[in-house]
């Protein structure tokens, strides 16, 4: 499958791929609304980035207990329960005069429940699509979730302009309730794709396996930790320019976009399999240019170069693949999700605490220094490893 006409006229790809965009503006939206929210109130670059990406961070705990639901549980059913769940949070989140302890608190839930939506999401999208038509479909939602970060970050910060960031918030929450309705309406009931019941011991059992191979490992590492640090770089945007991050989220957004256009429709597979590396050294290098603290243009298109290496993860999904049993598509994709966002979560932390010692400018370009280095280190380690055949044994 070489053609987007061939993809979109896959039964529910379309609806699927359209509650998805939604729910990536939603998240944008939001995400901007309540950090400016934070920002306000507090003046910490930490609070503000925590609040934003703090979601991420409860993502690993719920992969640890929650994820064997993935490939248990009906997919229809949970990513409407899922996006019910997020628009109650959000709105919740818009009450006036909510403490500090309260908004943190509801992000962290909306993370735990999030750590379950990208493994049941990633399943039903390899049930949906054939094989060979699975990386041309994840290309297709990295780069819906690149424009819906455009679009939503660039109509969040014109929104922010006209409105309070609490009527932002309830906005974002009646796009979760449609995309609710899109999932219930536009997707087919199917049963669990494993039997049994979801269980914390399953969990473990599971994340056991994915985790024993060597290969998978540097997989998971590399998905993980390079694109986090850098996330956390991106948490600092409203710190780093109050008044116009909206433009470089929008601008980072255009990057991760044309990156994903690129990689899913015009490289060759053979090509594509070995930019892991320099993407993700692309993912970082523009960052160490704030330590000079640029302007907004200079700025923007510093983040746009950079986001372009967030195709690295594109390229990784496939190796994960190629190393997982088919049975376990769903908790290995899970897994991934959990992890990358967890560790967002995390290098939002330490960017905001680094920031907070020293300023926004110079964390993103420590920051930056380090996933390079994280870079690196996995490239030495993939090479000691590489031909090495993972273990397919399943739970």
């Amino acid at each position: 499958m070489r053609s987007y006409r061939e993809l979109f006229r896959t039964p529910e790809y379309t609806p699927f791929f359209l509650s998805f965009a939604a729910q990536n503006a939603a998240l944008t939206i939001s995400g901007l609304a309540l950090a400016t929210l934070v920002y306000r109130a507090t003046a910490s670059p930490l609070l503000s980035a925590v609040s934003m990406f703090g979601p991420q961070l409860a993502q690993m705990l719920g992969a640890t207990f929650f994820l064997s639901g993935a490939d248990r549980l009906p997919p229809r059913a949970t990513l409407t329960g899922i996006n019910t769940a997020f628009a109650v949070c959000t709105a919740l989140l818009a009450l006036p005069g909510l403490p500090i302890g309260a908004v943190l608190a509801l992000v962290f839930l909306q993370g735990l429940i999030a750590s379950l939506g990208g493994g049941v999401s990633g399943g039903l999208l390899n049930e949906i699509l054939s094989k060979d038509g699975y990386l041309l479909g994840r290309s297709v939602f990295n780069m819906a979730s690149g424009l819906m970060q455009v679009t939503g970050f660039a109509a969040g910060g014109a929104l922010l302009a006209l409105l309070a960031p609490r009527v932002c918030l309830l906005l974002a929450a009646g796009l979760y309730l449609t995309t609710a309705l899109v999932l219930r309406l536009g997707l087919t009931a199917r049963p669990p794709r494993t039997a049994g019941r979801p269980s914390v011991a399953a969990t473990w059992r599971t994340n056991a396996v994915l985790w024993s191979s060597r290969p998978r490992r540097l997989t998971y590492l590399g998905m993980w930790i390079p694109n986090g640090l850098i996330v956390g770089c991106e948490s600092l945007y409203v710190s780093y320019a109050p008044g116009s991050a909206g433009a470089l989220f929008a601008s980072a957004a255009l990057g991760m976009f044309v990156g994903d256009l690129t990689l899913g429709r015009f490289v060759p597979a053979t090509l594509r399999a070995r930019l892991d590396i320099p993407l993700r050294l692309l993912l970082a290098t523009p960052y160490l240019f704030f330590a000079l603290r640029p302007g907004l243009p200079w700025a923007a298109i510093a983040v746009c170069a950079a986001s372009v290496g967030y195709g690295a993860s594109l390229v990784l999904q496939e190796r994960l693949m190629e190393l997982t049993p088919g049975e376990l598509a769903g908790h290995a994709l899970g897994l991934r999700s959990a992890g990358m966002l967890s560790m967002q979560g995390i290098g939002a932390a330490l960017a905001g605490t680094v920031a907070q010692l020293t300023s926004p400018a110079t964390a993103m370009s420590l920051v930056a220094v380090a996933s390079l280095g994280v870079t690196a280190a996995l490239a030495v380690l993939g090479r000691q490893v590489r031909g090495e055949v993972p273990e397919v044994r399943t739970a």
